[in-house]
């Protein structure tokens, strides 16, 4: 398929946009409003139950978008008079596009929890308050990340730029090999200090509320600071992970649609982990290669596969790395210090 053609224009699929964002909502209202209306400790069944409902939506939509894919693409007069064009294979392609970039997403945030959980145990926060920040966390995440993608598909329209990233994400990927496994140190996070001087802050925390009146003051509560530089990570996550998946495809609605399904269950997937992701040592050299791969498709083998590297080949090979670090990291378990 010519590069110039594009599978889902924005003008055409406005309805689409527009009813996946109002499904999103839904569902996060449902979220915080009814089954996480009280704040409580989120122990570990309900977090796998959760987990697996979030996994298993994705996975229903993408079988959903492939049924729709295949009779939209089969009506399409832009793409009829394609020689060769087979709207079935595209619609598979195009469902393992969502898969792969679901994949990758998920990948990098897992390793992003270690930063939730070293933050959350500086400030002291209660078990309990953790998913309201996640919550209110998760909301801005969504927006953060549609600028990223709407900023990604216009600019990744110039090859040079591709390349580019495509060269940065690869020496991302090198730098994760040498940097320490936990990188963050909040006693000295220069905008975690700034924040915690710029800001009126109270150590009270009172029914988990962000804001607290101290006479005629307003003060932002731990809640609040954990929250902002919760956002903070996130946008430099971005960096990484939204060109990562226009690496997979160039589609900016199979790159929202995957990204936003990764992201609604990273809270069910912080609370099931964050007792063990220590163990998965290994992870962080899976995730850099996973970058150096996806770094060199960008830049350089989608131009040596004709204009696209197969998707099937990158599912596999991302799962592969994934998967063989964290199998990896539990079959030689990190030494203990001092034994």
């Amino acid at each position: 398929m010519p590069p110039e053609i594009t599978l889902f224009p924005f003008g055409e699929y406005l309805w689409f946009y527009a009813g996946f964002l109002v499904f999103v909502l839904g569902v996060l209202a449902l979220d915080l409003g009814v089954f996480h209306r009280k704040a409580h400790a989120v122990g570990m069944r309900e977090a796998a139950g959760w987990s697996i409902f979030w996994v298993t939506l994705a996975l229903f939509f993408n079988f959903a978008f492939y049924l729709y894919c295949k009779h939209a693409f089969a009506d399409d007069p832009r793409l009829a008079v394609l020689p060769g064009f087979d709207a079935a294979k595209q619609a598979r392609t195009s469902a393992l596009e969502f898969l792969t970039g679901f994949i990758v997403e998920k990948s990098l945030a897992v390793d992003n929890l270690f930063i939730f959980v070293v933050v959350f145990r500086f400030f002291g926060i209660p078990d309990k308050y953790q998913h309201k920040i996640l919550f209110y966390g998760i909301l801005g995440a969504l927006f953060f990340r549609v600028v990223f993608i709407a900023l990604g598909a216009v600019l990744l329209q110039v090859h040079w730029i591709t390349v580019l990233l495509g060269v940065f994400l690869v020496l991302t990927g090198i730098k994760i090999f040498f940097s320490p496994d936990h990188a963050i140190d909040p006693e000295t996070n220069p905008f975690l200090r700034f924040l915690q001087k710029a800001l009126p802050v109270t150590h009270r925390m009172e029914e988990g509320k962000f804001f607290l009146r101290s006479g005629s003051v307003w003060k932002v509560t731990p809640l609040m600071i954990c929250l902002i530089f919760i956002e903070f990570c996130d946008i430099i996550f971005a960096i990484d992970s939204v060109p990562a998946i226009f690496a997979i495809t160039k589609e900016p609605l199979i790159v929202l649609t995957s990204n936003v399904f990764a992201i609604l269950g990273l809270r069910a997937l912080y609370f099931l982990l964050a007792g063990v992701v220590d163990k998965f040592h290994f992870l962080k050299y899976g995730l850099g290669l996973v970058l150096v791969f996806v770094g060199l498709k960008m830049a350089w083998l989608n131009g040596v596969f004709g204009g696209k590297f197969p998707v099937s080949w990158s599912l596999f090979i991302i799962t592969l790395l994934v998967g063989g670090s964290v199998a990896l990291s539990l079959l030689l378990p990190q030494k203990k210090s001092g034994k």
